[in-house]
C-alpha cells in the first residue's frame, strides 16, 4: 500500500476578499452589460477569499496568451518549488531520495514541464522518473495520487513526489461574457499543493519543518494510506467540461448539465467502487471531495445521502481559497489530516475532470 507521508500547500501573497474581486470585474464590464448577473454569480459561489498570482490591478494589462503563459511558467515554478520543498521537509525525505515526481496542471503550458524545471532547483536526482500530466483539469490531483499508487504498488521501496500547481486567474477572459467565463470568474483561485508518498517497503524518517512563512504544512500528523483507485470516463460528455484554446488563451467550457451528471452517474460510480471493497457511503467518514462549486457538492451530498458535516472540509476550502482546480483535493486532504482522523477511519477522494471523467481514491488511516 501507498503511505502519504506529508501534504503541503502554498499560495501567492496576493489575497483578496471575494467582494474586491467582484467589484474589480464589474468595473471592467463592457457598456450595457448586466452587472447584477455577475454580482449574483459571485455571491452564489460561496467563496469568501482567494489568492491571485498577480496584484488585482495587473490583470487589466495582460495581453495575449503568450504573455500570460510566460507569467504562468515563471510564477508556477516559484510556487511549486515552495510547496515541494515544504512537503519534503515535513516528510523527512531528502530531495535526492525521490524516485518519481508526478506533476499536474491545466492552467498553463510548459515544455520542459514544471517538474523538469524544478528538478535541479529543489535537488532531485538527474535520473528521477518524471510523469507530467496535463488535461485532467480538476481531477488531476486525485489522478496524480492514483498514478503514484500504481507506481509504488510495484516498487514498494520507492518514494514519490506529487506536485499540483494551478494559476487559474491567468486563464480568465475579461472580455468574455459567456456564462461559463462568468462562473469561472466567481470560483477559481490560485495555489499549489505537494504530496510525498512512500511504498510499503520504505520506512519514514522523523519530520523536520522549515517554517517558511508562505507555505503551510501538517508536521508530525499521521498520513493516510491509499487502498485503491478507480478512473472512469462518461461517454458522450466531452462537450461539458474543458478548454477552448484560442489566440487569447484558455476559455472555459462548462456545461450546465454537470450537476445532473453527478446525480445520475457519478454517485452510482461512487457506490459501485465502495461496494467492491465491501463498503457503503455511510462507512466513509472522511470525504475529500473536490469543491467544483456549491451545486456539485450539493448534488453529490443529496444523491449519496450524506449528512451536512460530511462535506464541511470541502466547503471551508471553497470559502477560504476558491476552486484551485487539481490542487484542491490535496488541500482538502491536508486539512483532513490536520484534523487527525482516528485510526481505522475510511476516506474517499473524489474529483471530476474533462472527459467528463471521475477519479476516486480510497484511503484509510
Amino acid at each position: 500500500m501507498t503511505r502519504v507521508l506529508a501534504v503541503s500547500t502554498a499560495f501567492p501573497p496576493h489575497r483578496y476578499l471575494q467582494q474586491e474581486i467582484t467589484d474589480d470585474l464589474v468595473s471592467s464590464l463592457p457598456p450595457g452589460t448586466d452587472s447584477g448577473l455577475l454580482r449574483r454569480l459571485h455571491a452564489a459561489a460561496r467563496v469568501e477569499t482567494r489568492h491571485l498570482a498577480l496584484p488585482l490591478d495587473r490583470y487589466r494589462d495582460l495581453g495575449t496568451f503568450g504573455e500570460t503563459n510566460r507569467l504562468f511558467v515563471e510564477l508556477a515554478a516559484d510556487l511549486g518549488a515552495d510547496a515541494a520543498r515544504q512537503a519534503l521537509d515535513e516528510a523527512g525525505v531528502r530531495p535526492e531520495e525521490v524516485d518519481l515526481v508526478v506533476s499536474t496542471t491545466v492552467t498553463g503550458i510548459a515544455t520542459p514541464s514544471l517538474d523538469a524545471r524544478l528538478a535541479s532547483r529543489i535537488g532531485l536526482r538527474p535520473d528521477v522518473t518524471r510523469m507530467p500530466l496535463f488535461g485532467l483539469g480538476c481531477s488531476g490531483g486525485a489522478a496524480g495520487l492514483a498514478r503514484v499508487h500504481d507506481h509504488l504498488g510495484v516498487r514498494p521501496g520507492r518514494t514519490a513526489l506529487l506536485l499540483s500547481t494551478e494559476l487559474c486567474s491567468l486563464t480568465l477572459q475579461r472580455a468574455d461574457m459567456s456564462m461559463a467565463n462568468l462562473v469561472a470568474g466567481s470560483l477559481f483561485g490560485d495555489g499549489a499543493a505537494a504530496l510525498v508518498a512512500a511504498g510499503s517497503g520504505r520506512h519514514r524518517a522523523p519530520a523536520v519543518t522549515s517554517g517558511a512563512p508562505d507555505v503551510t504544512a501538517a508536521p508530525g500528523v499521521p498520513g493516510a494510506t491509499v487502498v485503491a483507485a478507480r478512473s472512469r470516463l462518461y461517454p458522450g460528455t466531452e462537450h461539458l467540461l474543458g478548454w477552448d484554446v484560442g489566440e487569447w488563451g484558455f476559455s472555459l467550457v462548462l456545461g450546465p448539465e454537470l450537476p445532473d451528471l453527478v446525480r445520475l452517474q457519478v454517485s452510482e460510480e461512487v457506490e459501485s467502487f465502495l461496494a467492491e471493497h465491501d463498503l457503503k457511503p455511510s462507512d466513509v467518514t472522511a470525504w475529500i471531495v473536490h469543491p467544483g462549486g456549491p451545486r456539485i457538492l450539493d448534488a453529490l451530498a443529496e444523491e449519496l445521502g450524506l449528512p451536512d458535516a460530511a462535506l464541511a472540509t470541502s466547503r471551508r476550502a471553497l470559502a477560504a481559497t476558491g476552486n484551485l482546480s487539481s490542487a484542491s483535493v490535496l488541500q482538502i486532504l491536508r486539512d483532513t489530516q490536520l484534523a487527525q482522523p482516528p485510526p481505522g477511519t475510511t476516506g474517499l477522494m473524489i474529483a471530476l475532470g474533462p472527459g467528463v471523467s471521475s477519479e476516486l481514491v480510497l484511503l484509510t488511516w
